[in-house]
């Protein structure tokens, strides 16, 4: 009865739609909420449609009840939503390697709104993460991720629950990557930032009658700056290599 309602062919298309579409909402860039769903829609859609060439013969025969259909499309989701949930994790390590160096250079109480996460955020925390989107554009490394979710069909078999003990130990591992990363980015600043609260302290010590707030604050946010335009190059290539090799390794790409 099923088989007559639903081709194979257009059952095909549903359950790549569910994988792709589902990790397409969340994947960075494409799951910005500055991008239209209904673009964010047709984008998956159309992918969708494009690899039911190459993802079919792989996929399982329609089911032949509707829990069966129903079951085989949620799984399919909820692996897209795991895939999508894991780069968005990683993407995060970026705001909180913002929110390390604002502190270190005094500008933590500046907050600004970052699109990445939708809601508020400190200045560079936003800037990291905008810059970190538009750099995986620029760098072509979206096709990475695209090819990834093809690849998910090796490591994900299609319509089968995974292991939802492997789930949580690589969603623990992303979360602690994404530390790891923030921790990495921020480490220079964090070293400059000892380093000029030492030598404050003693100028402190030496000079008492000197007003060190006054003096100290100028010199940390400009400072900061300059180093945050020396070690912004080299942090984000950094970055984009870590990110795409941490991602990969997931789907096995």
């Amino acid at each position: 009865m099923l088989a007559q309602l639903l081709p194979a062919n257009l059952f095909a298309a549903f359950l790549i739609f569910a994988r792709i579409g589902s990790a397409m909402m969340l994947l960075p860039g494409f799951g910005e909420f500055y991008v239209l769903q209904r673009v964010r829609l047709l984008l998956a859609l159309l992918v969708s449609l494009l690899l039911i060439p190459v993802l079919a013969p792989i996929l399982p025969p329609l089911p032949e009840s509707v829990t069966g259909l129903l079951r085989s499309v949620g799984v399919e989701a909820m692996i897209g939503i795991f895939l999508g949930t894991v780069a968005r994790i990683l993407l995060s390590g970026l705001d909180t390697a913002g929110s390390i160096v604002s502190y270190q250079l005094g500008l933590s109480q500046a907050q600004i709104f970052n699109p990445s996460l939708q809601t508020q955020g400190t200045l560079t925390g936003s800037f990291y993460s905008v810059l970190g989107v538009l750099l995986i554009f620029l760098t072509d490394l979206h096709h990475l991720l695209l090819r990834a979710l093809v690849d998910s069909y090796g490591v994900f078999a299609p319509t089968v629950v995974p292991q939802l003990g492997d789930l949580s130990e690589s969603i623990t591992r992303s979360v602690a990557g994404a530390f790891e990363i923030a921790l990495e980015l921020a480490a220079p600043f964090v070293v400059l930032g000892v380093v000029f609260s030492v030598g404050i302290g003693l100028l402190g010590r030496l000079v008492p009658q000197l007003q060190i707030l006054f003096v100290t604050q100028p010199l940390q946010i400009i400072g900061g700056l300059l180093a945050l335009g020396l070690a912004l190059s080299a942090g984000m290539h950094w970055f984009l290599a870590t990110f795409a090799e941490r991602f990969a390794a997931l789907t096995g790409t």
